[in-house]
């Protein structure tokens, strides 16, 4: 008895969520019956062709993308959402711009024998590859050069040789004098690939998304992306890190080497995972670098492996433009009714790699983002507080643009001055997985939301099952609202082919959205944003972090990686 007694008062003591189903049912019908007005060309307004959203996805993509940070095709993609969202008639629709270049007094500025400050994010794009094997016998090369390569020199040719990559100062002495008119392959062999016996894609089962859940203590780890292994070998001290990170900045060109080759193990199959050379003083000056399949990879180690001689031919054009290196984000709003001060966030980040289109990451989350902007426009739902929409540059980088646009408008992580936005801000909702269906949430460790967020779902339940997790997850821009305390959530998403296809690779293109997924995510979000600006109070938060801890979980961070923050 005094078991159930104690239940029901707990039960009681929660405070009872004000669910408008009205509104839901609202919401469901802009998205899933029939889009919800607005018209125009392309198909935006429903009837026949594409879903809105997906509308929104071929342009993102297939139009405009990719969107690498600050590149030609990045600015011409946010000059067309601007452009998009003004006709769907959103309000301060604007590009909030930003600068890329870190402060002097950045810790990796200072680092020893380096090549000078850290650089600011240039714009960059490729305008020519041709890769082979051109002996013991002709085999084409797939590939991509990495963000900020520089050129070759024309065509150029040359021996292919086999190198791991320098950890220490006395790797590189061991190889000085080697490398001149080489091809460079970064590796000890051939890559070992795993025999494909698993789906590519797959959806969580409900035993899956159960496991997700129990972790009394958040610890951030296993959960989302983000996470890094040790390294083996020696361990070196700070100051012997920065020393070797600076070396190795200029190594490859210092010794002549003609451009170096990566792979990844996990690109079998085809596929082309690539990422960012280091932002290390005039990037303009890099090394051509490319990435190839892990098959093209292998071949020719195992050929060098034999003893076998092996020449390469590469034709890599890349264009810098030095004089663009303030990035953006991508604004809008609809203002709140009678709490116009107080506002709701939903965004994703607008910026991707640049090997394939940016569709699953992130093309999906910036559509979505102004998927829910046009659903609420369109249902013509009234709001207390201003909805807000925010597309990020940069998060590729290391969440440089919503970690400058926090800076700016809620508080500085470094002091943790707050401003009155800091007081007035009721939460911020990411979407940043890929194209799969909502299954739930992470708390982000804020269990005073558990139960506003279990009711929220209750009313959904034939959209998601509302999974609820007390765990971080890391890896994108929810992670600069909630370092400065604010309440800011990802969701949890079907893995899809995200993690095993997509996620910085060449497959990252449209064939790979799933549109009823998208839609999904679209009208759940929405719903999460409509309750939080109509919530009578603001979202719980945590206490506010200090700033010494965050320093101290920020600058191995930056002694370890000198030349720029690691991306995602």
């Amino acid at each position: 008895m005094l078991f159930l007694v104690v239940s029901v008062l707990l039960v009681a003591q929660q405070p009872i969520e004000r669910i408008d189903l009205n509104v839901i049912h609202k919401i469901k019908t802009a998205e899933l019956g029939g889009g919800g007005g607005f018209g125009g060309g392309g198909g935006r307004g429903g009837g026949r062709g594409p879903a809105p959203i997906m509308e929104t996805m071929y342009n993102l993509t297939d139009r405009y993308g990719p969107r690498l940070t600050n590149s030609p095709q990045f600015r011409a993609a946010g000059e067309w959402a601007v452009g998009q969202l003004k006709e769907w008639g959103l309000s301060n629709v604007h590009l909030e711009k930003w600068a890329t270049a870190p402060p002097p007094s950045a810790a990796a500025d200072n680092a020893a024998g380096g090549r000078g400050a850290r650089a600011a994010i240039p714009s960059w794009e490729m305008t020519e590859y041709q890769g082979a094997m051109v002996s013991p016998t002709y085999m084409p090369i797939i590939g991509y050069p990495q963000a900020w390569s520089g050129s070759t020199d024309g065509k150029v040719t040359g021996d292919a040789i086999m190198v791991a990559n320098p950890t220490s100062m006395a790797d590189m002495d061991k190889l000085h004098g080697t490398l001149k008119g080489k091809i460079v392959l970064l590796g000890t062999g051939p890559l070992e690939l795993d025999f494909p016996d698993k789906p590519l894609g797959t959806r969580y089962t409900d035993a899956e998304l159960l496991a997700i859940v129990p972790e009394q203590l958040p610890t951030g780890g296993g959960a989302g992306r983000g996470g890094r292994g040790g390294a083996g070998g020696p361990q070196l001290s700070q100051e012997e890190q920065r020393a070797v990170m600076a070396r190795l900045a200029t190594f490859w060109k210092d010794e002549g080497a003609l451009l170096t080759v990566t792979a990844n193990a996990r690109g079998s199959s085809g596929v082309v995972f690539a990422g960012g050379l280091p932002l290390a003083g005039d990037p303009t000056k890099n090394l051509p670098v490319v990435a190839i399949t892990a098959e093209n990879f292998d071949r020719v180690a195992r050929l060098l492996e034999h003893s076998v001689p092996v020449k390469l031919a590469f034709n890599i054009q890349t264009k810098f433009d030095m004089s663009q290196t303030e990035s953006f984000n991508v604004i809008a709003e609809i203002p709140g009714a009678t709490k116009p001060s107080e506002l709701v966030m939903v965004g994703g980040h607008f910026d991707s790699w640049h090997t394939g289109t940016g569709a699953t990451d992130n093309g999906a989350g910036s559509a979505v983002a102004m998927e829910v902007m046009r659903i609420l426009k369109s249902a013509n739902v009234k709001m207390d507080r201003t909805v807000r929409m925010a597309l990020w540059g940069g998060e590729e980088e290391g969440l440089l643009g919503s970690a400058a646009y926090v800076k700016e408008h809620f508080a500085d992580p470094a002091t943790m001055k707050t401003t009155a936005e800091h007081d007035g801000f009721a939460g911020y909702f990411n979407i940043d997985n890929g194209t799969g269906k909502i299954r739930g949430i992470y708390l982000q460790g804020n269990e005073m939301v558990r139960p506003i967020f279990e009711q929220w779902f209750a009313a959904i339940k034939d959209l998601t099952p509302g999974v609820i997790t007390i765990r971080n997850t890391g890896g994108t821009d929810h992670q600069s609202y909630d370092a400065v305390g604010l309440p800011g959530f990802q969701f949890i998403q079907d893995p899809m082919d995200y993690e095993t296809r997509t996620h910085h690779s060449d497959m990252d293109t449209y064939e790979h959205l799933q549109p009823t997924d998208l839609k999904q995510i679209a009208v759940v979000e929405a719903i999460f944003v409509y309750n939080a600006a109509m919530r009578e109070q603001m979202i719980p938060r945590k206490p506010l972090p200090h700033p010494e801890l965050l320093e101290q979980q920020t600058k191995p961070l930056l002694d370890l990686y000198p030349g720029a923050v690691p991306p995602e």
